[in-house]
């Protein structure tokens, strides 16, 4: 009776062991062609141009590789058209005081010497507009990486991290009374694919420039519990009345402070639990021997 009761357990115990095949983690896919005035400009002639270093990407809004060679630094975007690019660039100058608006995007035009009728042009004209802004700050994100001007070498990677977020996220400060139109924007049916593709690739390159790949499992919870955190920290500063956002970045550096220590209390879990499956399943197997 026992033995046939140990033989009925040992599939269970040898299963705590097991491991669930998980695929390879994505890899970005960053960095595009740039004009003078420094906006991305890039029409889809040239962008084909540089297909020798590619990617796909993939519907969880990461970049996966599929090229065999090195991948050149670039942001994938929309390409406009020369004149929309420039529009939408001058523009940004106007959200302050008009908003997200297509009213901005008309002052843009003449700002850049553009008849108006051109913003017609523009596919989802707001969302249009706040989507470049979220790749332009993308874009300033990696060249201030790739230079080491925020010298994150010195840094461990929590620090790492809470530093790369108060930067992105200072960019949208002076934006900062008008960025609850920004997220209702980015939340309306018609644009929330591409939002969250951008932050996807926000998150993606917060841990490639912390130096954490990441594998597996590890991979996914990592970005999913960064990109609350950026959004959680994002909707804290728009209440912020404190100097400079001081209380947000208190905030900010107490939840990747416990996202890390949520991080080290898994693996000791995990680790524990393998533990204990080996050692079950080694009883049971000694168990089993001895009954026979």
């Amino acid at each position: 009776m026992y033995r046939s009761a140990v033989k009925r357990l040992l599939p269970f115990s040898s299963s705590l062991c097991s491991r669930i095949p998980i695929p390879p983690p994505a890899f970005r896919f960053l960095s595009t062609d740039q004009t003078p005035n420094g906006f991305n400009t890039a029409s889809s002639s040239s962008s084909s141009s540089s297909s020798s270093s590619s990617s796909t990407q993939g519907d969880d809004g990461f970049h996966h590789r599929s090229d065999t060679g090195a991948s050149r630094r670039t942001t994938p975007r929309v390409n406009y058209e020369e004149e929309q690019a420039r529009v939408l660039a001058a523009s940004l100058h106007h959200v302050m005081r008009l908003g997200w608006t297509e009213a901005a995007m008309i002052a843009g035009a003449r700002d850049v010497g553009v008849s108006p009728s051109i913003v017609g042009a523009i596919p989802r004209k707001e969302g249009a507009l706040v989507e470049y802004f979220m790749d332009e700050c993308l874009q300033k994100l990696i060249d201030a990486i790739d230079s080491g001007e925020l010298q994150l070498q010195d840094l461990v990677p929590s620090e790492r991290i809470a530093k790369l977020v108060k930067v992105r996220l200072l960019m949208q400060a002076p934006y900062i009374s008008k960025w609850p139109q920004a997220l209702s924007i980015q939340a309306q049916p018609s644009n929330f694919p591409t939002s969250f593709k951008q932050r996807a690739m926000l998150v993606d390159e917060f841990w490639h420039a912390s130096s954490d790949e990441g594998n597996g499992v590890d991979w996914y919870v990592k970005r999913t519990v960064l990109g609350g955190i950026y959004s959680t920290t994002e909707v804290y500063m728009l209440t912020d009345n404190s100097p400079d956002f001081h209380d947000s970045w208190i905030f900010l550096n107490g939840r990747v402070r416990d996202a890390f220590d949520l991080k080290k209390t898994f693996q000791e879990v995990k680790y524990f639990a393998e533990a204990v499956g080996a050692g079950v399943g080694g009883s049971l197997q000694g168990f089993m021997k001895k009954g026979c």
